[in-house]
Formats: C-alpha cells, sequence, structure tokens
C-alpha cells in the first residue's frame, strides 16, 4: 500500500501555465493550449495532474498558477480546489520571469521572503512516485542553504530536444545527498555534442524545474535586473487591493521579457550559486507527436504498434505500423500502409505528418499565420 507524502514546511509550487504549444497544432491552440488538455488518456489534464502531484507536498494551500488572463477561467474551472487567491491572472505574456518573479513577490509579500518556492511547468508528463517527491525535498533542503536548484533528468539518449545541465561537485549537504554545484547550462546541443556530454557522465536533461527561497530569487533578479525587480515588487504591494488594476495596466507592458534559464539560472550558475539534484523518476515535456505517441499505450485492436489518442472506434489502420491518430470529429480517420504516420483530425484543420518530422510542426504554424488564418492557431 503506497502513501502520500507529507508536505514540505514552508514549501510552495509555481506552476506557469501558458503558451501555445504550436508542436502540437492543431491539438493545441492559443486558445485552447496543451496544458488544458487530457493528452494522455488519465481521464485528467496536464495542468489538473501537475496539481495532482504538487499539493501532497504542498499542503492545500500551497500551489499557485500563474497564467493569462485569457485563460484564466478555464484554469480556474479545471482546478477549483485551489481557490481564488491560487492563480495570478496575467494581463500578456512577458515570459518565464515575469511570471515565477510575480508569483515569487505575491508569495514574500503574504509569507515572507524565506518561503521557498519551487516552479514546474503546467504541460509536463511526470511520473508522480517517491522519485519526484524526494527530488523536491532534496531541492528544497539546497534551497535553504541559498541555492537556485534545478532537477536534472538522467538522460536516456542524446536528444537534441532538451537542453543540458552540466554537473559539479557534490554540495555535501546531508538532506540532499544527491546535490551538486552546477558548471553551467546548453541550449539543444546538436547530436555529436549531447553524446559527447552523456560520455561524460557529467550531464543531466535540463527539466526547467527551479526551487529556490523567494528572497533569493528576488535578490538576484534585483541586482541583475533591476528595473524587472523594480516592477514586479510594485504589482506585489497591490495585489488583491483596490489598486491592483491600474498598477498591473501602468506596470506590466513595461516589464523585459526573458526567460528565467537566461534572466536568473545561467548568469548565477557562472557566479556559483545553482545547484542540481537528481531527478530519478519519469519526465517528459511532450514538445511534439512523436513524444505524445510514445506516452500512449498500444491500443488492443488498433493495429501493430499503433496509438490512438480519443475514440479507438474512430480510428481504423490497416498495414502501418507505430501509427498515431487523434480522432476528434467523430469521424472515421482511415489510415493505410504508412508507418510512423501522424494524423489530428479537428473539426476545423487535419494534419498529416510522421514522427521524424514532428519536431518541425512550428513552420506550419507559421505558414498559417502568414497566411492570415490567425482563425486556426
Amino acid at each position: 500500500m503506497t502513501t502520500s507524502p507529507a508536505p514540505v514546511p514552508g514549501f510552495r509550487a509555481v506552476v506557469p501555465a501558458g503558451g501555445a504549444g504550436t508542436r502540437l497544432w492543431p491539438l493545441s491552440r492559443a486558445g485552447a493550449p496543451k496544458f488544458l488538455h487530457d493528452l494522455t488518456g488519465t481521464g485528467r489534464t496536464l495542468l489538473q495532474a501537475t496539481v495532482d502531484r504538487l499539493l501532497p507536498l504542498t499542503g492545500p494551500d500551497g500551489v499557485v498558477v500563474v497564467t493569462g488572463r485569457a485563460h484564466e477561467a478555464a484554469v480556474r474551472g479545471q482546478v477549483p480546489e485551489l481557490g481564488a487567491h491560487a492563480v495570478l491572472a496575467e494581463p500578456s505574456p512577458r515570459d518565464s520571469m515575469a511570471a515565477i518573479g510575480l508569483a515569487a513577490a505575491v508569495l514574500a509579500r503574504r509569507e515572507g521572503e524565506d518561503v521557498v518556492l519551487g516552479s514546474f511547468a503546467a504541460d509536463h508528463v511526470i511520473d508522480a512516485g517517491p522519485g519526484f517527491a524526494t527530488a523536491v525535498r532534496e531541492a528544497v533542503a539546497a534551497a535553504h542553504e541559498g541555492y537556485v536548484v534545478t532537477v536534472g533528468i538522467p538522460a536516456s539518449g542524446p536528444s537534441t530536444a532538451f537542453g543540458y545541465v552540466h554537473q559539479g561537485e557534490p554540495l555535501g549537504l546531508a538532506d540532499a545527498p544527491s546535490a551538486r554545484h552546477v558548471v553551467g547550462f546548453t541550449e539543444k546541443p546538436d547530436a555529436a555534442t549531447a553524446a559527447e556530454y552523456l560520455a561524460t557522465g557529467e550531464y543531466r536533461w535540463n527539466a526547467g524545474m527551479f526551487v529556490v527561497r523567494a528572497g533569493v530569487l528576488l535578490g538576484h533578479l534585483e541586482r541583475l535586473h533591476p528595473q524587472l525587480h523594480a516592477g514586479l515588487r510594485e504589482i506585489a504591494a497591490a495585489w488583491g487591493t483596490g489598486a491592483q488594476d491600474d498598477v498591473v495596466a501602468r506596470v506590466w507592458p513595461g516589464l523585459t521579457k526573458i526567460a528565467i534559464d537566461h534572466a536568473i539560472a545561467e548568469p548565477v550558475a557562472a557566479a556559483g550559486g545553482v545547484a542540481v539534484v537528481d531527478g530519478a523518476f519519469g519526465w517528459d515535456d511532450v514538445g511534439d507527436f512523436a513524444s505524445l505517441g510514445d506516452l500512449l499505450p498500444v491500443r488492443d485492436g488498433a493495429g501493430d504498434g499503433v496509438r490512438v489518442l480519443g475514440d479507438a472506434d474512430a480510428a481504423l489502420v490497416v498495414d502501418a505500423r507505430d501509427a498515431l491518430v487523434v480522432p476528434g470529429t467523430g469521424r472515421l480517420v482511415a489510415v493505410l500502409g504508412l508507418d510512423d504516420v501522424v494524423v489530428v483530425d479537428t473539426p476545423d484543420a487535419v494534419l498529416v505528418t510522421t514522427r521524424e518530422h514532428a519536431q518541425r510542426l512550428k513552420a506550419v504554424v507559421d505558414a498559417v499565420r502568414e497566411r492570415g488564418r490567425t482563425d486556426l492557431l
């Protein structure tokens, strides 16, 4: 019998829920991005599954979702257990630093500068077993020592789709035995470089998770991006008051648009202030239809290695191996003699590609935009 992990004292989880998931178009779109979809056939959307695995570690009031105003109603509808004050709505996307920084500033004002926050994307698929809880606990322990902490995923191969974390010497922390200094980050190297990295045993995939004391994060932000820091502090001071809307409308559009990786992780790592803990759990960022296909079970009676997301009876696959079919209109989708094909059927757009070309889907989205068909995005 398994038991739920106990909450980690003083720990709060931040869930950035943004982006359009363009490499899963036309299933994922700006108006209904991938975190709002059940992509694994479990009956829970990616956002709901993220909250499900975090709540046992934070307690009932410990999760904050940062999302765009366009998705606020859908987010609140999917996770009503979080309560009214747990959803922070951005008026426009300003990348991950502004989103996470806003949550950090609001949490610091509510609970103090020493509260430890962890940022976990809303659209990743993670094994919620004991490995995830262990990684979070170790990361919190290292964060209490003043580090910005990331979680490194042991690589299963030299993927060019992920960034890499270069591990250094152990921190020597009793409560975080796997924690090591981070030497640096590399964004999506080529296959040869990735293979060289893995041969050293010193690299992990960068899963984009960061755990840090709110005051430490905001202190780094004040030093490295003072205007962004000042704007976020001003917004947080007004959050939940009658002045909130006016302050947000005035300050938010001028905030620097930058990812937390570039704003904080990379420069702080260069100064020795970033640590990494082992992520001994299954992880996938569901970055394209090829990875989505690997997450789905082979459907009985559907064909040889065939995966179907949705109604299996709406997919007919004959003499085709390793196909992925997403029937979304109720009509029959038939595939004959095409191996590794991906077919996504929606009411207003149909995608036909292969697993090999799945990473290039952004080119199709760009072409749709160039044609002026913003209604399809």
